[in-house]
């Protein structure tokens, strides 16, 4: 193979979530400057980047995974265009510590810079900015990808496997090298607004309030707290700041970190409580104006290496959903009576802008991403509800963030997965494709 492909063996492998784990039998690492992959037809291949699904769209149980941070080249930079080709396994950190000092930004980026961009084009990760800017799929001008037929080809909008790419959950082939068009910045600067308010209902006229000005909003909610304090939370909206300030800031990450599994006294709803209502106190007063850099309002959690062990050993599930707004009401209201519950749950709507992907996740609607301790039955019976009433009000989980999701609501969410399974590479699976879909390895 062009390119270093190191092995190595993994008797078990964690999502971010930590649930399910599993083993692997071989682990390659795809080197810089790869042209082609080495294909093994005696078992399921999946490649991976910095492994931040939360369920088991990053494992191939049984199979091979291919770690792509080994290919992490900055190849190509127009400066006047802003447009950047790297290689699939540079992660958003990488991008921005080079674009930001330059005057450019991603055009969309998720909850944490710790994905690939790789991860992003698979998952079409979204951001706080869907309403104006859509998914991370649409500021994507091509791709090279490798496939098992031996072909290595650069694809382009239109092109059917550009769409099956875009959301496909790294199942169409191995991305070598991706060029994204980014936008102009004058420095690494947000002016930010943190508005508290009382009850997830106020939260709707808060959010399109602020959509007509603001490129970027989303809100806290406590889904701990009841009767007439139900859904309340923190509405943050923000824009690039106009004042360019110093441009070599680079991107702050790891400030903290959790250096163990939290015991499961941590995670009992007395904590939880305290921690949400403390939350909502420290960020009960409403500020304006606030000049900050762009990490902490971007990338809060990124702050704290390894917080995923807060949530103990088990670990924990994340549900994330879109659907309307009677429905994610529903959704907060069950959270609510169940015991052991969120930290912190996110909201926001999205916009009308469509998806380039045949699968993916955001459509017009108002999401919620709660993060639920794995306590057993219990949780996973919550888990039960929650889809139950989603997909019966015609609303969609999130393949990147699901563990439990059953084959009946996947295929009736998403009614083109039989497009991308035509189109999916052969020697390509992953757990989450096998439970959802029951397609062979």
């Amino acid at each position: 193979m062009n390119g270093a492909c190191a092995e190595d063996t993994m008797n078990q492998y964690e999502s971010w979530g930590r649930f399910p784990p599993a083993g692997h039998p071989r682990v390659r690492l795809l080197g810089t400057g790869a042209r082609t992959v080495e294909w093994d037809s005696d078992t399921a291949l999946l490649p991976i980047g910095m492994r931040r699904s939360y369920g088991d769209a990053c494992i191939n149980a049984g199979g091979t995974l291919l770690e792509m941070r080994g290919s992490r080249n900055l190849l190509a930079f127009d400066g006047e265009k802003g447009i950047l080709r790297c290689e699939a396994g540079v992660n958003l950190q990488e991008l921005l510590d080079f674009v930001v000092p330059r005057g450019w930004f991603l055009p969309v980026t998720p909850g944490t810079k710790f994905v690939t961009v790789g991860g992003a084009i698979a998952n079409d990760v979204h951001g706080k900015n869907h309403h104006e800017a859509g998914t991370f799929g649409r500021h994507v001008l091509r791709f090279l990808m490798a496939r098992s037929d031996g072909s290595v080809r650069e694809y382009v909008p239109g092109d059917r496997l550009f769409a099956a790419t875009i959301g496909g959950l790294g199942l169409t082939g191995v991305i070598l090298w991706a060029e994204i068009q980014l936008i102009p910045i004058k420095g690494p600067w947000i002016t930010a607004d943190s508005i508290p308010f009382g009850h997830y209902s106020e939260f709707f006229e808060l959010s399109r309030e602020s959509e007509r000005e603001w490129p970027y909003v989303v809100a806290w909610v406590d889904c701990l707290a009841r009767g007439k304090s139900m859904g309340r939370g923190v509405l943050f909206r923000g824009r690039h700041s106009s004042d360019p300030g110093p441009r070599d800031l680079k991107c702050r990450s790891g400030l903290v970190t959790v250096p163990f599994d939290a015991p499961s006294w941590c995670l009992s709803s007395w904590s939880l409580n305290i921690f949400n209502a403390t939350y909502a106190w420290l960020k009960g007063r409403r500020e304006e104006g606030v000049q900050q850099h762009f990490d902490p309002f971007f990338y809060p959690l990124d702050a704290v290496n390894n917080w995923n062990r807060l949530y103990g050993k088990q670990g924990f599930f994340q549900f994330q959903c879109v659907a309307d707004r009677e429905v994610i009401a529903e959704v907060i209201s069950l959270v609510s009576r169940r015991s052991g519950g969120s930290f912190l749950a996110v909201l926001k709507e999205f916009g009308e802008i469509p998806s380039p992907g045949l699968l993916s996740f955001p459509c017009k609607g108002v999401t919620v991403a709660l993060d639920l301790p794995h306590k057993g039955e219990s949780t996973i019976k919550t888990m039960a509800e929650l889809e139950k009433l989603v997909v019966a009000g015609n609303g969609r989980i999130y393949p990147a963030k699901d563990a439990l999701m059953t084959p009946a609501s996947f295929q009736t969410s998403y009614p083109k997965w039989r497009e991308l399974e035509a189109l999916r590479d052969p020697l390509i699976s992953s757990t989450f494709w096998r439970r959802v879909v029951g397609a062979p390895i």
